[in-house]
């Protein structure tokens, strides 16, 4: 029997997903998200084998991309910006076989059709226009096996996974020892030699607490409750001599950021969760706010060039933490997220060590404040008491070019690894295009 192109409409049925992800209420059900993993949810929404297509686009501002597609069976919850596609009849069209074709052939039939110059998004009706070829039955079955089961395919695909968990477990050792003081023991060891002598990190923060004290007296900071002393429990390893341990706030000065005013017309420059990445700020997530609104802010309420931004809220991204770079600097901050800004030119990049190494997400998971049956925050006084080994800036400094020298070897790893994953995919795609031809 010859392949038939047909338009999806004629064989399936689109819908909307039902709930904010914001708003769900963990429970019994999976609920499908634009990312890998499921959430949950305590009631369901269809009860059926779908294919799941985000209608926004996976980065954001003036740019159209889907990162994946989903394929879900049985009762399960869905997000507001991702729609199931059912079929109507299953032995027209077999829904594992759509997935499989949808995935594979996204950025052909899915992509193009997604509009928008700030928010780009696809429109559900569009999904019922994409012209997808429809083998026999038989010859659906036939290629859901070979998608399964082929050996080159799936020897590519466990190797990639494989790498990307290696170099996901090597950023991480990075971070630690660099938290440790390991990565820069010989440095300590070639000052220690040529009789260099490291000021103590105890020196650094009394420095500290006279800067705070004078801007409190400036009325340009405000005068704070005591923190409580760091207990032996809350020290996980130990640290080099001259090193010392406290608290976040004793350092940086902390602050929420506030609600907006959004506005269609107004300027793209309101920081949100999303924006907020491993290190790094993507600019490109922000959302229009009113001009008015946004000049009307105090400067206390905008973020500077070297700020470190910390997400308080979201499964999934809740502690991520960011640094400011110039393309960001002036921009407003939402209620979703800390700024923290470092005294006497403690280094931000060090602080983003600390939070998002091993130990600091281990520590912001003790920190989060109670849950709600809707979200768990991270508010501003939880990261004041978040807890720090301090170095001297001086080391701080050499901690920060020996990491970003093995990041960089890193990002070069991801880069092979991202190519190989488009290798694979490709691959898959010639093995199907035979397939749907033969």
């Amino acid at each position: 029997m010859a392949n038939n192109k047909v338009l999806l409409s004629e064989l399936c049925d689109t819908i909307k997903g039902k709930i904010g992800i914001q708003k769900a209420t963990p429970g019994k059900y999976p609920m499908v998200v634009t990312a890998e993993e499921r959430l949950s949810h305590n009631d369901f929404h269809f009860d059926s084998k779908a294919v799941i297509v985000p209608l926004v686009s996976s980065t954001g501002h003036g740019h159209a991309s889907i990162k994946r597609i989903h394929y879900q069976e049985g009762k399960f919850a869905l997000g507001s910006i991702l729609a199931a596609i059912t079929v109507k009849d299953e032995e027209v069209l077999d829904p594992y076989f759509l997935y499989i074709y949808l995935s594979y052939f996204k950025d052909q039939l899915l992509v193009p059709l997604m509009k928008g110059s700030a928010n780009v998004s696809l429109n559900i009706k569009k999904i019922g226009t994409v012209e997808i070829v429809l083998p026999s039955i038989i010859r659906q079955r036939e290629i859901i096996e070979l998608e399964k089961n082929d050996q080159n395919v799936k020897k590519f695909e466990l190797e990639i996974k494989s790498q990307k968990s290696l170099l996901s477990q090597l950023k991480q050792s990075i971070l630690q020892e660099a938290i440790q003081g390991k990565l820069t023991a010989e440095w300590r060891a070639d000052r220690e030699a040529a009789g260099i002598e490291i000021e103590p990190a105890s020196e650094l923060l009394k420095r500290i607490k006279a800067e705070k004290a004078r801007l409190i007296e400036e009325k340009k900071i405000k005068k704070e409750k005591p923190l409580a002393l760091i207990t032996e429990e809350e020290k996980p390893f130990e640290l080099p001599e001259g090193w010392d341990w406290c608290r976040l706030a004793e350092f940086a000065d902390i602050k929420r950021g506030i609600s907006p005013k959004y506005s269609e017309n107004g300027v793209s420059k309101m920081i949100n969760q999303k924006c907020v990445r491993w290190f790094d700020l993507e600019v490109f997530h922000c959302k229009s706010i009113d001009k008015d609104w946004f000049e009307s802010l105090d400067e206390n309420r905008k973020i500077k060039f070297q700020d470190l931004l910390v997400n308080s809220t979201g499964d999934g991204t809740i502690g991520r933490s960011a640094i400011v770079d110039k393309s960001a600097e002036g921009f407003a901050f939402d209620s979703h997220v800390l700024k923290v800004r470092p005294y006497l030119g403690i280094s931000s990049f060090y602080m983003a060590m600390c939070i998002n190494s091993k130990y600091g997400q281990s520590l912001i998971e003790d920190l989060k404040g109670a849950k709600s049956t809707k979200q768990t925050e991270l508010g501003s006084s939880n990261l004041s008491s978040f807890s720090i080994p301090v170095p001297s800036l001086e080391e701080q400094k050499a901690i920060v070019e020996k990491v970003e020298a093995l990041m960089a070897k890193c990002t070069a790893l991801e880069t092979e690894i991202n190519q190989s994953e488009a290798y694979a995919q490709q691959l898959m795609q010639a093995v199907l295009k035979e397939a749907f031809e033969g």
